[in-house]
């Protein structure tokens, strides 16, 4: 039934310096833009990330973190979170060891968006032999 993350959505207030602020942290631009819309793939898997000019919210969306955190795989999960803390994010989650390998961690971004990393060593297992150990 669920396959597998297609697309995560993050709003912003200012589409421009979101859009500026993620190539920033991801070391590349978005794959495609439009008005009021700014998408990235990321990972092994060319997931989406769509930063989406807050007009275009649903109604009654929450404008604070709420309930829900995605996380994202990291190879390097302290380097990656010093990265975003230096780029401006906020921590929203301390570092927390949950055994067997998996650790997590998140922040929010400077425009109000929960943004969790993770190491999982279940997800290197679900690379398999035919992609690549490193991130494209």
């Amino acid at each position: 039934m669920l396959r597998g993350v297609a697309t995560i959505s993050f709003w912003a207030e200012d589409l421009a310096a979101a859009t500026r602020w993620y190539t920033e942290l991801l070391g590349f631009g978005p794959c495609f833009e439009r008005p009021g819309y700014a998408e990235f793939r990321i990972g092994d898997h060319q997931q989406e990330l769509g930063v989406i000019d807050a007009k275009f919210a649903p109604p009654g969306a929450a404008g604070a973190p709420g309930g829900a955190v995605l996380y994202w795989h990291v190879d390097d999960l302290e380097a990656t979170r010093r990265r975003l803390l230096d780029l401006g994010a906020a921590e929203y989650q301390p570092v927390v060891d949950r055994g067997s390998g998996f650790v997590t961690a998140a922040v929010t971004d400077p425009f109000g968006n929960v943004l969790g990393i993770m190491s999982n060593p279940h997800y290197l297992d679900m690379l398999g032999p035919d992609l690549p150990d490193e991130p494209a």
